[in-house]
């Protein structure tokens, strides 16, 4: 892949000169079309050797293209992770809104050679952090967003010549960009090359490649750095239109065979059936217990071991189930300084401009605090599902993106705790007109919620789907019984002490 004596390449001053003109009229024309169409992202993560002009190419773009809808994100791992989150919130945070373009210095590539090349990464750590890569890369094409990964070029030798020239200059020396500093050693720096060129083999078959770029000489470098974006914009306009496919030549059909028993689909069990939901507790069990569990979730996240940790809590269930109530018996648990309760409610155009998950990444919350969601990311396999605001595609392949998602936080040491509360179509009649007929409970009752009562075999469908496909090792869903709002509340906070003691020990 970095085979030097294929990167001789260099451009003349008046050669760069005649080519620049027109490439910056294309990238322009690109660049205002990606906008008026608002269907895609760019994100261009810029790698490669110190002194191989990294600085100077994100100079150049903002030359080229209109910095108005031009973003750079620099992710500096020099000194360790600041941010008290996982490395991919920082990624998530910066992600440009469709039709918009963003800059990567200190990609997740970055990282993963890093850590390898500094001999902190072992083989199976390694291949860990390129399978996460690959399923993030994957996602974030499903969602519009299309990654330019360029590798610039330029050997070790010649980019510490380069930094030695700069260092002799007198006056204003520009910045060099300096990620491999802490490199230093001759066999740490072939690691690094050895890693780059394994990475490339294991990332590019999932049509993300590698575009490698001989840096050596700078206008030959940013030429083919221009047309390597272009291509990829214009590249996102062909995908958009989408040729018709060609008429298909007419074949007999052959008459369908009569319906059979053999033929005919199988019932299917409902996860929500398996649920008892007579259990119940007494009133004055319920407050000794109560009290029990929420000292147990004080003291567990007031320890030190819990300043490593973080703590997610997701509540999805029947529209008035006794989510609020579960949650607020858990906040009475916490010190307010150190949890958020997030309500998740449909979408803003802002939101829909990005992938999904954005709007939940930018709400995980800091190691040694606790966030829980009243409603999720799993609104993507429930109330999107069975009303249609997903097509089959993307909720479909919704249930691995967010199983990639949750092992992502387990891995950084968050603990995440779902529950379905679960109540019968019966009861959720008595509560909605409860609601209804009670002035300040009115708030909590919609004509949406009505609607969605119509469709409580779909809803139940979906849920045993999303039970099923995300329930795992290391976010298992909690399915509780609700009927009885007090046994709920002690058995939701009873999981939630369990699994940080667990986590903990």
């Amino acid at each position: 892949m970095f085979d030097s004596t294929k990167l001789a390449h260099t451009l003349d001053k008046e050669t760069f000169k005649a080519i620049e003109v027109d490439l910056r009229d294309a990238l322009l024309d690109a660049q205002r079309e990606l906008l008026e169409r608002g269907t895609h992202s760019i994100m261009i993560l810029v790698n490669g050797a110190d002194g191989a002009g990294k600085g100077e190419v994100l100079n150049r773009l903002y030359e080229w293209l209109d910095p108005r809808f031009l973003g750079t994100s620099t992710v500096d791992i020099r000194n360790g992770d600041d941010t008290g989150r996982p490395l991919a919130w920082q990624y998530w945070r910066d992600m440009p809104a469709k039709g918009r373009i963003t800059s990567v210095l200190g990609s997740w590539y970055h990282v993963i050679l890093r850590e390898r090349a500094l001999g902190n990464l072992d083989r199976d750590g390694f291949m860990r952090a390129v399978t996460v890569v690959r399923e993030f890369e994957t996602m974030l094409r499903h969602e519009g967003v299309r990654v330019l990964k360029l590798w610039l070029h330029v050997d070790f030798d010649e980019a510490e010549r380069r930094y030695r020239n700069q260092k002799r200059k007198s006056g204003f020396r520009r910045p060099l960009v300096q990620e491999w500093a802490d490199v230093p050693a001759a066999h740490d720096k072939e690691r690094l090359h050895e890693a780059a060129r394994e990475i490339a083999q294991l990332v590019s078959p999932d049509a993300v490649p590698w575009t490698v770029v001989p840096a050596t000489d700078a206008r030959y470098r940013d030429v083919a750095i221009g047309q390597a974006l272009l291509a990829l914009i214009r590249g996102t306009f062909e995908a958009d239109s989408g040729a018709a496919p060609a008429e298909p030549v007419a074949e007999p059909v052959p008459a369908a065979p009569p319906p059979s028993l053999a033929t005919q689909p199988l019932p299917r069990p409902s996860i929500i059936s398996t649920i008892d939901l007579t259990k119940t507790i007494e009133p004055d069990v319920y407050k000794k217990r109560l009290e029990e569990e929420q000292h147990r979730i004080f003291e567990l996240t007031e320890s030190k071991a819990f300043r490593k940790h973080g703590l997610i809590c997701v509540f999805e269930g029947n529209d008035a189930a006794g989510k609020g109530g579960c949650i607020r018996r858990i906040r009475q648990a916490l010190d307010p300084r150190d949890f958020r309760v997030n309500a998740v409610a449909a979408p803003s155009a802002e939101e829909r401009s990005r992938p999904y998950l954005w709007r939940f990444w930018r709400d995980i919350p800091r190691q040694g605090n606790t966030a829980i969601f009243d409603r999720s990311w799993y609104g993507r396999v429930l109330v999107e599902r069975v009303e249609g605001f997903a097509s089959v595609p993307d909720w479909t392949r919704a249930y691995g993106e967010i199983n990639a998602f949750e092992r992502q936080l387990t891995y950084n040491g968050y603990v995440v705790i779902k529950f379905w509360l679960a109540i019968t179509a019966e009861e959720q009649l008595r509560r909605f007109e409860e609601r209804a007929d009670t002035s300040y409970k009115q708030f909590k009752i919609t004509d949406e919620d009505w609607r969605n009562r119509d469709k409580w075999d779909l809803y139940d469908e979906a849920v045993t789907d999303m039970v099923d496909r995300t329930s795992t090792l290391h976010a298992p869903w909690t399915l509780v019984p609700a009927v009885d709002k007090r046994y709920a509340r002690v058995q939701v906070l009873k999981t939630v002490a369990d699994r940080l003691e667990s986590a903990l020990s």
